[in-house]
């Protein structure tokens, strides 16, 4: 008998070459943006205070948020605000710092620096979250919680006048201190 050749099957189709997706467009930094109200924020400080935005209505408020007491980094931008402390009152502007230390590492902290900046402590983290500086960070590949170091500049309405984040030390308290100028 003879053999049929049996139908040759169609060569499977190649997929088509898969588009690339589009970019997603960045999502807007969490917190408050440039002519947002500034949250309300009441906490403790160093030296058994207490401060909050309210009290502050009618001044310029520079928010300065950090990871950390006592840690490189944050030692030297408290220390930047100080030596420009004198510049800051004569705007009549009031700078205060804000991590999630205890009241009483800040009295540590301050003492060992001879800071002059006021520092809050906000260990609940409310403060930290409603200005959306509380994020995800990375290091060595482990990734957490933390800080992320930021800068607000509040007008004497209670109205964000300018942002800054991602902050590098090096020369911001002078840049802070020039927009305050102009607020």
């Amino acid at each position: 008998m003879a053999k049929t050749a049996e139908p040759k099957k169609a060569a499977p189709k190649k997929a088509a070459p898969k588009k690339a997706a589009p970019k997603k467009a960045a999502a807007p930094a969490a917190g408050p943006q440039v002519g947002d109200k500034a949250p309300a924020f009441s906490l403790p400080t160093d030296g058994g205070g207490k401060i909050s935005l309210a009290e502050l209505k009618g001044k310029p408020v520079v928010l300065y948020f950090y990871p950390k007491d006592d840690t490189s980094g944050c030692t030297q931008e408290a220390i930047d605000f100080t030596a420009a402390k004198a510049r800051f009152d004569k705007l009549g502007a009031v700078v205060i710092g804000v991590s999630r230390d205890s009241a009483a590492s800040h009295d540590k902290f301050k003492t060992k620096h001879k800071l002059k900046v006021a520092l809050g402590a906000d260990e609940s983290g409310k403060v930290t979250e409603s200005y959306g500086v509380w994020v995800e960070k990375s290091l060595y590949g482990r990734t957490y919680m933390g800080i992320e170091r930021a800068t607000f500049l509040i007008d004497r309405v209670g109205k964000i006048a300018a942002v800054w984040r991602k902050v590098k030390v090096a020369g911001h308290a002078d840049a802070v201190l020039k927009a305050a100028q102009a607020v």
